[in-house]
């Protein structure tokens, strides 16, 4: 039987730089505050636990001092870094530099007026970030339902939420544009990460090319969920298993290729465990 690991899974530039940021801090000090999971999968949480890295929530600021924390690559709002200063937390910032520039904009258009929409997941750390530069004023739609809501007679400035769909974010820039009302203006910002948008349809292409396909992924990371179904879509023997403990050996009852894939939170190391998992069974 063939096993092959799909070469374009495992973090992003992103995750990968604040991981690798994590762990020099941790080289030089026997502890850190990461400000949430440094990335949505359990086990590389797990793993830089050991090293020391220790997982805050904001709900726990007000108790930290004289200090040093890391920011995730999915970034903070303006509240975050002025806590930090009050309080003389010295901040490590791995935010993406795709998610930070799009900060930037987004704070922007703010200043210049009219209606800011964010196409994106509510409550995801991304998103609430990309709030906190509207002073919370931004409006959050998830979907084509939430975006039928607007007040198309209202200027309409519309971002997406990096790792969003590009088809989805297509299909509400049409609606907008069809329903905006006269006078009003409507400008559009494709601000998806490339680098994750392209994912879709090299994991398609992956997954058509295999009798079973394991999609290892954390619980939490909502790119998981989207890359999963987009796999499932094309195979329906397509798996999704957080750690190779769940591998259920019976999927590959008579089949030939197996191809093990995973989320952009997604460690290397954890998709080898499950090819080796395998292998050491079937041997």
């Amino acid at each position: 039987m063939l096993i092959e690991i799909d070469e374009g899974s495992g973090f992003c530039f992103g995750v990968t730089t604040a991981i690798k940021k994590a762990e020099e801090e941790l080289a030089k000090s026997e502890s850190l505050y990461c400000l949430g999971d440094i990335v949505h999968n359990g086990k590389e949480v797990e793993r830089l636990k050991k090293m020391g890295l220790r997982t805050v929530e904001h709900a726990d600021l007000d108790t930290l001092h004289d200090t040093q924390m890391l920011l995730r690559a999915h970034g903070e709002p303006p509240q975050t870094y002025a806590k930090a200063k009050d309080q003389n937390i010295r901040l490590i910032d791995a935010t993406c530099p795709v998610v930070l520039n799009l900060q930037k904009r987004i704070r922007k258009a703010y200043e210049e007026g009219g209606q800011i929409v964010i196409y994106g997941k509510n409550g995801h750390a991304e998103v609430v970030g990309l709030v906190g530069q509207t002073d919370g004023t931004a409006i959050v739609i998830e979907n084509l339902d939430d975006a039928k809501q607007l007040d198309f007679s209202n200027d309409i400035q519309l971002f997406s939420q990096t790792t969003k769909s590009l088809e989805g974010f297509r299909e509400i820039v049409k609606y907008i544009e069809e329903n905006m009302q006269d006078g009003a203006r409507f400008n559009y910002f494709d601000t998806i990460c490339r680098r994750v948008a392209n994912r879709i349809p090299n994991i398609r292409n992956f997954a058509s090319q295999h009798d079973v396909i394991l999609f290892v992924c954390g619980k939490k990371s909502s790119n998981g969920k989207v890359l999963y179904n987009e796999c499932l879509s094309i195979n329906p023997h397509t798996y999704m298993i957080d750690d190779p403990s769940e591998i259920d050996f019976r999927w590959f009852d008579q089949v030939e290729t197996v191809g093990i894939c995973g989320a952009t939170s997604t460690p290397k190391w954890l998709m080898e465990d499950c090819k080796k998992k395998i292998e050491h069974e079937k041997t």
